[in-house]
């Protein structure tokens, strides 16, 4: 039984992360560990406990529910970890030794002001991801008559203005490194995954791209997006859009409960529905160097004891 589980199923280390500025952030469970590379050369870690929002609630261990939750947290401390690297790049330099407190002091600061811009970007993609292409699917499917149709140009405008979105800004060189340093996180967690001990070489030679990566996330959001929205039939195009924002929460948990799937599954169907989202990767993925997967290294073992996670998988 436990040699089919090992071929059967690809292994599942359990962390994750996200890119920051100049750095990676890793979390494993409770705790999370964020790696930045100093103007000066040096890495600095951050280690910190973060339970999530409504810790301990049953509601969070509910399938379909809890990827809500875990969207939620994704948003908090995901803002959390990139103004944390944002202020070591800050005009105004402070001195090491005053480091704890600046960071207590911005903690307090930075809460508010992370709300405010957590609402207004959720506001924004709301807007220009779901209202947009709403609105100008339901003009031109007036020269359609099908609903499927309409549903479909739907979900191909929304895809088309989420790429034109991403390609945009990749040409940014500031989102370049950040797209670099997101692929130093894919190929520490890939390295893992793999059976290999984490170094930089090991690191170096795994793929950049992973099925449990927030970019396919997306793409999984706008596949369920379009079966869902093909059953809202309701003549009323203002309670079409409220009806929308309404699935929002169902549609997050499902595209959770189908990216869960993908990242601990060999499943050839799974397979195939993760094609797309690692496709959308050649855009959000790109090749680091080795500094930066000594920075992603770093957050790891932070975080996670890689070594006795090999050897409990060689059992």
């Amino acid at each position: 039984m436990a040699e089919c589980r090992k071929t059967c199923r690809q292994r599942y280390s359990g962390i994750g992360g996200q890119a920051v500025l100049e750095g990676v952030m890793m979390r494993n469970g409770d705790t999370y560990a964020v790696s930045v590379r100093r103007p000066d050369g040096t890495i600095v870690v951050d280690r910190q406990a973060y339970p999530g929002f409504m810790a301990g609630s049953p509601l969070k261990k509910i399938p379909f529910v809890r990827g809500v939750f875990v969207f939620i947290d994704s948003m908090i401390l995901g803002m959390r970890c990139i103004n944390y690297s944002a202020s070591f790049f800050e005009e105004e330099e402070e001195g090491a030794g005053k480091e704890a407190e600046k960071r207590e002091g911005e903690d307090k600061k930075d809460s508010i002001f992370m709300g405010l811009t957590l609402a207004l970007s959720f506001a924004l993609a709301i807007g220009l991801f779901f209202i947009l292409p709403f609105l100008l699917s339901s003009l031109a499917g007036r020269l359609f008559g099908s609903p499927l149709l309409t549903a479909v140009l739907e979900g191909l405008i929304r895809i088309a203005i989420f790429m034109a979105y991403m390609v945009s800004i990749s040409a940014m060189e500031d989102i370049n490194r950040l797209y670099r340093y997101h692929g130093a996180e894919h190929k520490c967690i890939n390295c893992i995954e793999s059976g290999l001990p984490l170094t930089v070489e090991n690191a170096r030679g795994a793929t950049r791209f992973h099925k449990r990566c927030g970019s396919s996330f997306i793409v999984f959001v706008m596949m369920v997006s379009i079966v869902l929205f093909f059953f809202i039939r309701v003549p009323n195009p203002v309670l079409k859009i409220l009806l929308r924002l309404a699935l929002i929460p169902v549609i997050s948990g499902i595209s959770f409960e189908l990216i869960r799937l993908a990242g601990s599954s060999d499943n050839p169907v799974i397979g195939i529905l993760s094609r797309p989202g690692l496709w959308f990767q050649r855009l959000t993925v790109l090749e680091p160097d080795d500094s930066m997967l000594e920075v992603a290294i770093s957050s790891v073992e932070s975080v996670f004891d890689w070594r006795a996670y090999l050897e409990k998988e060689a059992l």
